[in-house]
């Protein structure tokens, strides 16, 4: 099933329509709760903010999943390269949209863009003589060219429709796309756990895996794909500019204090969310840009941890805890 029929499965009514709005009334009632208690506000009773927030928690989850294995492949790139491929298709989106009686979502137009990107970029590696970093620089720049060409062709109309998308914006999460954003949530969770094994050989030692048997294109193939599925769902609220970061921060904040990859994912789970809620917060307060606010708090988090492993805190925790369970062996 595609992008653009899931997107119309969720807008049409049914089942899984009543099943969507039950589950996010359910979600709603327990975030305005846990607001008013968290915080002593009603920042989450809003239904817009409720939506933020369930696109906020989800790319907390997809983004710094994915972006363990990148981070530790040296791939941080590639987040970049796929994001500003995407504002390519969200030109497109807005283009065909402004030029056809049917509406175009962009971020469909996005996503295929992406994913499209994503093989081309695998395909230069792999059928040249050109390096990785060298494709997903030519892959970027072109992304990027193409977006601003198209433009162009409408005579400045498109850049103010785009601006949103460049920086991310609470007001671009719809119930559509809060429920598309569910599904790639389900997606990239459910191939990641799938495939974990092999993508962990791919990860650290590339020739091991060969060795094992693990099909390596196959799974580079796939982890691009997946990165660019998270990149267009992360543009909701990061845009174009910043969504590479939940994908490297977070990542950078865990491995200053993590002692194994499992730990090192968890801990890179919880820096996106705390940063990711803390932004939509901030940001609803004083009338900030979400984006910009999230990436701080990130880089924030990764000060504390970076300076939370120079004075040693995770060898003493981790002391600590060995302690404890020598004394209930005992």
């Amino acid at each position: 099933m595609t992008a653009p029929t899931l997107l119309a499965a969720l807008a049409a009514p049914g089942p899984l329509e009543a099943l969507f709005d039950r589950a996010l009334s359910l979600f709603g009632g327990v975030s305005c709760a846990a607001g008013r208690v968290a915080i002593g506000g009603d920042v989450f009773c809003a239904g817009y903010m409720q939506q933020a927030l369930l696109a906020g928690l989800c790319v907390g989850v997809i983004a710094p999943l994915i972006g363990t294995f990148l981070v530790h492949r040296r791939l941080a790139f590639i987040g970049d390269t796929l994001a500003h491929t995407a504002f390519a298709g969200v030109a497109v989106g807005l283009l065909l949209g402004a030029s056809l009686d049917a509406p175009v979502s962009p971020y469909a137009a996005a996503l295929v863009v992406a994913v499209l990107s994503a093989l081309l970029v695998q395909a230069i590696a792999e059928y040249t003589d050109a390096y990785g970093d060298v494709a997903m620089a030519i892959v970027l720049s072109g992304g990027f060219a193409l977006g601003t060409v198209l433009m162009s062709l409408d005579s400045g109309g498109l850049s103010v429709g785009i601006t949103d998308y460049l920086f991310g914006s609470l007001s671009l999460v719809t119930r559509a796309n809060v429920g598309l954003l569910v599904v790639l949530t389900l997606i990239v969770v459910g191939a990641v756990a799938l495939a974990y094994r092999p993508l962990v050989y791919l990860t650290f030692d590339e020739t091991a895996a060969r060795v094992a048997g693990v099909n390596v294109r196959r799974h580079e193939r796939l982890l691009v794909v997946l990165t660019a599925l998270v990149v267009v769902a992360a543009m909701q609220i990061m845009g174009v500019i910043l969504v590479a970061a939940m994908l490297v921060v977070p990542v950078a904040a865990a491995a200053q204090v993590a002692t194994s990859f499992r730990q090192s994912l968890a801990l890179s789970v919880v820096a996106a969310e705390l940063a990711v809620v803390s932004g939509i917060v901030v940001s609803y307060y004083f009338g900030l840009q979400e984006s910009g606010i999230i990436v701080l708090i990130a880089i924030g988090v990764f000060a504390f941890a970076a300076a939370a492993a120079r004075i040693g805190v995770p060898e003493r925790a981790a002391s600590l805890l060995r302690e404890v369970d020598d004394r209930r062996v005992r």
